[in-house]
C-alpha cells in the first residue's frame, strides 16, 4: 500500500524534524490549561490509537511471539525512555518557553552521537564531532537568550 513513498532516510528524518518542531508548538498551546502529565498520557493515547490505525490499514501488524526477547526487551525500554522523555518534555513546555525547551530537548542529538560512539561503536569523522559541537552550542544559547 506504501510501496511509492520514498525510501532514503534524509526524506524521512525531515519529515520527524518537521513533526518534531509541530510537536512543540501545538503541545506548548495545548499543555497551557491541562495538567503536563495528564496531557502526556492523552498524546500517548492519541499515538497509540493512530498506530494501530496505520498497522491495521497497512497490514503491517506483526504477532508478538515471533519478536526476538533481545528486541522485544530494547523495544520496551525503548518505550519507556520514550514515556519519561515525553513526561519530562511536556513538564518543561507547562513552565518554560517553546523556544526554549524544544534546543534544550535537542541535546538529545549531541548525546545519541555520544552514546554511538561509545555503546555501538559508530565513528564519526572530526567534521561531525564539529557538527555535534555547534548543535551543543546552538542549543546552550538559545536556552539561556
Amino acid at each position: 500500500m506504501l510501496a511509492n513513498l520514498p525510501t532514503h532516510w534524509q526524506f524521512w528524518a525531515l519529515l520527524a524534524a518537521l513533526f518534531a518542531a509541530l510537536t512543540a508548538i501545538l503541545a506548548k498551546v495545548g499543555v497551557a490549561d491541562v495538567n503536563a502529565n495528564f496531557a502526556t498520557f492523552l498524546r500517548t493515547t492519541v499515538v497509540l490509537v493512530a498506530l494501530a490505525g496505520l498497522l491495521a490499514w497497512t497490514g503491517q501488524y506483526e504477532n508478538l511471539s515471533v519478536i526476538p526477547p533481545k528486541a522485544g526487551l530494547f523495544l520496551v525500554l525503548s518505550g519507556l525512555a520514550t514515556g519519561a522523555s515525553w513526561l519530562c518534555y511536556f513538564n518543561a513546555l507547562k513552565i518554560g518557553k517553546a523556544s526554549q525547551v524544544a534546543p534544550v530537548d535537542k541535546l538529545s542529538v549531541v548525546l545519541v552521537a555520544v552514546f554511538a560512539a561509545v555503546f555501538l561503536g559508530e565513528q564519526l569523522s572530526i567534521s561531525a564531532w564539529g557538527g555535534v559541537g555547534l548543535i551543543f552550542a546552538g542549543a546552550v544559547v538559545l536556552a539561556v537568550s
